[in-house]
């Protein structure tokens, strides 16, 4: 059990998390990718850290925690191994509990390094925003015709 106690502290338990797909824009680079340590004391709802990592959580829809789906009122125990999913556009989870309600998909968006922020928004409203910071011009041009996405019009 990963945990230690200080004086008349509370002990301090870790839990692992790993966050797939476009959850990791919300990371910073160094947290990409990869299982990420949390320190935590008493039992924290799953939503907390989750946040804290700057994820927001209108952007997730599924949580695995030790194999099991589970929804925002979990409380986070030691040892805890947390996976954190966003949306899924081609895999069924129909028997798993979601997070989110669904959203008609009838706005769908691409935005390129300028509206980073705007993306962020966005998402945490439920749009479908395809967003990468390095897209070229004619990159978001071809997305958005053949993928049916709106984009900003340069004047």
């Amino acid at each position: 059990m990963a945990h230690r106690q200080v004086g008349d502290m509370k002990p301090e338990y870790l839990a692992e998390f790993r966050f797939y797909a476009e959850l990791n824009d919300f990371l910073s680079p160094l947290q990409h990718k990869r299982t990420i340590l949390y320190r935590f004391s008493g039992h924290p709802g799953i939503k907390n850290p989750i946040e804290a990592f700057g994820v927001p959580h209108p952007e997730v829809e599924l949580i695995i925690v030790n194999a099991e789906s589970v929804g925002f009122d979990y409380q986070l125990q030691a040892d805890d191994r947390v996976a954190v999913y966003p949306v899924f556009k081609s895999v069924d989870t129909k028997p798993l509990l979601k997070l989110r309600e669904k959203i008609a998909p009838n706005a769908r968006f691409v935005l390129d390094v300028n509206l980073g922020k705007l993306a962020k928004l966005m998402r945490m409203l439920g749009f479908d925003c395809l967003y990468r910071n390095d897209f070229k011009d004619k990159e978001v041009v071809n997305i958005a015709v053949t993928e049916h996405r709106m984009h900003r019009a340069d004047p």
